[in-house]
C-alpha cells in the first residue's frame, strides 16, 4: 500500500492552529501505524480529518489503516472518494492504486483492474502498480477458468444424474414387466393346470351318453353271443329239412 506520510503542497490552507492539530494527529497516527496498531492509528487520522475535513494526508493514511484492518470495502470507499475529489495526479496515482488493491483483496477482481488501469493513466511509470495490475488481469483469467471449469463439471454432473435416472428407471420399468411377465406364466401355469385336472376328472368319470371300457366289451361280447345264436339256429333248421304236401297225379 502507498502511504502518504507527510502532508502534500497541494493541500489547502486552513487556518495555523487547525493545521498544526491536523499535523499532530497525522504525526500519532503514523507513529501507531509503523507499531502496527492500526486501529489507534485509525482513531487519529480520523481525528485528523475532524480539524481539517479536506486533508488528503489524514483521509489517505486513514484509507491505508482500515485496508490494514481488513476493512476493504470502507477503505476503497476513502480511496474512490480521495481519487475523485484529487486534482494532482501523483495523488490521483496513488489513490487509485490503493483502490485497487483494496478491491483485488475483495476479490473484486474486475474493479481492481479498472482501478490500476486508472492509476497507470495518471502515472504509467509506476512499475508496481503495473505489476499488480498484471496480477489481477491472472487472477481473473484463472478464477473464469475455473468458473468454466466448475460450470462443466456441474453440467457432467447433471448429464450423469440424468443418465443414472433413465437406468433407473429402465431398471424399473424392466422389473414390472419381469414381474408382469412372470404374473402372467403363473396364471398360464395354473389355468393350464386347472384345464389338465378338469381333463383327468372327465376320464376318469364317464360322461352321460359315453360308454366305459368295460361295458363297451362285455355289449360287444353279448353282440357276439347273439350272433353265434342265431348261426346255430340257422344250421339245426337245415339239418332237419321241411315237411309239406305231397301232391299225386292221377
Amino acid at each position: 500500500m502507498k502511504q502518504l506520510i507527510i502532508i502534500l503542497s497541494i493541500l489547502l490552507q486552513a487556518a495555523v492552529v487547525f493545521g498544526q492539530k491536523e499535523k499532530k494527529y497525522i504525526h500519532k497516527g503514523n507513529e501507531l501505524y509503523k507499531q502496527g496498531k492500526y486501529a489507534e492509528a485509525e482513531a487519529s487520522y480520523r481525528t485528523s480529518v475532524e480539524k481539517a475535513k479536506a486533508s488528503v494526508a489524514g483521509n489517505f493514511n486513514l484509507g491505508d489503516a482500515l485496508y490494514k484492518q481488513k476493512k476493504y470495502d470502507n477503505a476503497a470507499q476513502k480511496f474512490t472518494d480521495i481519487a475523485a475529489s484529487a486534482s494532482n495526479k501523483n495523488v490521483k496515482a496513488q489513490a487509485y492504486h490503493n483502490l485497487g488493491n483494496a478491491l483485488l483483496e475483495a476479490k473484486k477482481l474486475e474493479e481492481s483492474i479498472e482501478a490500476y488501469k486508472k492509476s497507470l493513466l495518471n502515472n504509467p511509470k509506476d512499475d508496481q502498480t503495473r505489476y499488480n495490475l498484471a496480477y489481477a488481469q491472472e487472477k481473473l483469467k484463472q478464477q473464469q477458468q475455473q468458473n468454466k471449469d466448475n460450470k462443466n463439471k456441474d453440467k457432467n454432473k447433471k448429464d450423469q444424474n440424468k443418465d443414472q435416472k433413465n437406468k433407473d428407471q429402465n431398471k424399473d420399468q424392466q422389473e414390472k414387466d419381469k414381474e408382469k411377465k412372470d404374473q402372467q406364466n403363473k396364471d398360464q401355469k395354473d389355468k393350464d393346470k386347472q384345464d389338465q385336472d378338469k381333463k383327468d376328472q372327465q376320464g376318469q368319470q364317464p360322461q352321460p351318453n359315453q360308454l366305459s371300457k368295460e361295458d363297451a366289451e362285455r355289449m360287444l361280447e353279448a353282440l357276439k353271443n347273439e350272433e353265434k345264436n342265431t348261426q346255430d339256429k340257422l344250421k339245426n333248421k337245415k339239418a332237419k329239412g321241411v315237411k309239406g304236401r305231397i301232391v299225386k297225379d292221377w
